[in-house]
């Protein structure tokens, strides 16, 4: 059995933390490589890097699909999970679209955090117009009935969604608060622990990436929560304006992790006044670039997910008009400078360099040649070893138009795949067998594709590269 995509990080991020204890430096130089993906770089080091995703375009976008599978290593549904999306009317849920992403992370080998049970925007208006009671009771069914569904498949939740306000730190004047009092956080709270003991459980909100009164009084939350043992963590959505990271963020985070809580970037774009220019672009990469190390240099940060993948899926011009440009992605899928800062600042690449080998003159730990004359070509590439294992990088290129491709390969010595993703198959034995993933299967000539996976050898040889044979479908 493959093994989880949380274990394999964890594996990976053990694997970084033995080599760099024994050493006694920041990091191994016989075991670190550069990585050239964001997923490989996160992976890397034991973080998410998420992306908030829209169940529509996974089905229809090949292009969109290949770069979620690719690029991340934890998804985020934009609107399927929330209240209006599962349960529209009373007891009537619908969960086809949730479904389609928890699926979609599953089949990629990528975790998925949850979002959210408890919001006062995206509420049906028949749960806001119940009495106390009432209210209550359609929470906890709510909670349940999608906890339930999900437990196991869904690794951490937004519980509750912005319950202050930004008016100097109260509550939020909401029809759960005016209803229910300050009790339905808890409520909350409560009955996703019960529902799903396994998952972390996170308060989420806005504007409180800095030192202020807001994040003073969620802070305040935090520990009550924190005291009942039924809150693991604190979002912070980082929705950022060009060269306003605060300066008190790092500290910020750091109070909330030493009350014994993880912390985590949940919603991450930084918008710019339109039309952007080279130099407001750089800006941007360079406020990327600070998020994300405040996250990749706390141990209890668990990640940072950007709310979108490209700029022309963002909801910033329809709520802030005249701003915009505010992911890694631009409108034709292109990586702005924004993304290589990101890349970096998870100790990837951003060169475009090839990725690094172990330290080790032997040519088989680098790229397997390509056959010549078939339909498609298959390359590996070892882009992080270990002395027990290695995370191993695969490029497929159409040679001509395909509706689906093969892969096999036998491994000369003990390597053995231990989980894999953006490819499907019989992987586990010496010989293997792979074949396209649903999302990935149909390219125009000269058009690629890439999946990955994970090996364990039984001892500390260098993982070797075979030559793959590449076959149309």
């Amino acid at each position: 059995m493959l093994l989880t995509r949380q274990r394999r990080r964890a594996v990976i991020a053990g694997a970084v933390t033995v080599a760099t204890a024994a050493l006694g430096i920041g990091l191994s130089t016989q075991f670190a490589s550069a990585q050239t993906t964001l997923r490989g770089a996160a992976d890397a080091i034991g973080k998410d890097i998420g992306v908030a995703v829209d169940a529509n375009r996974l089905q229809s976008n090949a292009q969109y699909r290949d770069i979620v599978a690719s690029e991340f290593n934890s998804l985020t549904a934009e609107n399927a999970m929330k209240w209006d999306a599962t349960e529209p009317s009373d007891g009537n849920y619908t969960f086809s679209q949730a479904d389609s992403i928890v699926d979609f992370a599953e089949d990629n080998n990528q975790t998925v955090h949850g979002h959210t049970f408890v919001w006062h925007q995206q509420t049906p208006s028949w749960v806001q117009s119940l009495n106390a009671t009432s209210m209550r009771t359609a929470m906890v069914d709510h909670i349940n009935t999608v906890a339930n569904r999900y437990e196991g498949r869904v690794d951490s939740w937004d519980v509750v969604n912005e319950v202050v306000s930004d008016n100097n730190g109260a509550m939020r004047d909401s029809f759960w608060l005016r209803t229910m009092g300050e009790g339905y956080i808890t409520t909350a709270f409560q009955t996703a622990r019960a529902a799903d003991p396994n998952a972390d459980l996170y308060i989420n909100d806005y504007s409180i990436d800095g030192i202020n009164a807001k994040s003073d009084t969620v802070y305040r939350i935090a520990q009550g929560l924190k005291s009942q043992n039924i809150l693991d963590g604190v979002g912070f959505q980082a929705h950022l304006i060009l060269g306003q990271v605060p300066s008190t963020m790092e500290a910020n985070l750091q109070r909330f992790v030493d009350l014994g809580l993880k912390v985590r970037i949940t919603e991450l774009d930084i918008r710019i006044n339109l039309p952007a220019d080279s130099a407001e672009l750089q800006q941007q990469a360079n406020d990327y670039q600070r998020v994300v190390e405040i996250c990749a240099e706390l141990a209890d940060c668990s990640g940072v997910t950007v709310w979108g993948l490209r700029d022309a899926d963002s909801w910033v011009p329809g709520t802030f008009p005249g701003t915009g440009a505010p992911l890694l992605y631009a409108d034709d899928y292109s990586k702005k400078p924004a993304y290589t800062a990101v890349l970096n600042a998870l100790g990837g690449d951003g060169t475009g360099n090839p990725t690094t080998t172990p330290a080790t003159s032997d040519p088989a730990t680098t790229t397997s040649p390509p056959p010549t004359g078939s339909g498609c070509t298959a390359t590996l590439s070892v882009s992080s070893p270990w002395n027990t294992g290695a995370t191993y990088s695969a490029t497929v290129k159409a040679n001509q138009a395909l509706s689906g491709w093969k892969v096999t390969w036998t491994w000369p010595g003990s390597e053995r795949i231990s989980n894999a993703w953006s490819v499907t198959g019989t992987l586990t034995g010496a010989s293997v067998s792979g074949a396209n993933a649903p999302y990935n299967g149909t390219l125009a000539a000269g058009q690629s594709t890439t999946f990955g996976f994970n090996i364990t050898k039984a001892d500390g040889s260098t993982a070797s590269v075979p030559t793959v044979t590449c076959t149309p479908a």
